[in-house]
């Protein structure tokens, strides 16, 4: 398994989200949906439950020899947006 390192600009914005670094770690290894993003990078998806509602993790990164590099991440209700439909 490849180590995982967040930009800190990724870090300040997790804090100001409230996304524990757990669930991006989580994301990022065992993703329910990888889909192309820009410039070549990847956007891990991950479904989680807060409270009543569903919302889409999205942690954008770009995979390097040695490790993973996470670039931002964020949560979303606009699951359908980004969903990509029969894409594992």
């Amino acid at each position: 398994m490849k180590p995982i390192e967040i930009i800190p600009l990724a870090r300040r914005k997790m804090v100001r989200r409230g996304i524990n670094e757990d669930l991006v770690k989580h994301a990022l290894l065992h993703p329910e949906q990888i889909v192309e993003g820009y410039g070549g990078r990847l956007v891990a998806h991950r479904r989680l439950k807060l409270g009543k509602e569903t919302q889409l993790l999205r942690v954008v990164y770009e995979e390097k020899e040695a490790h993973f590099l996470v670039i931002t991440t964020y949560l979303t209700s606009q699951i359908n947006r980004y969903w990509k439909k029969g894409k594992k």
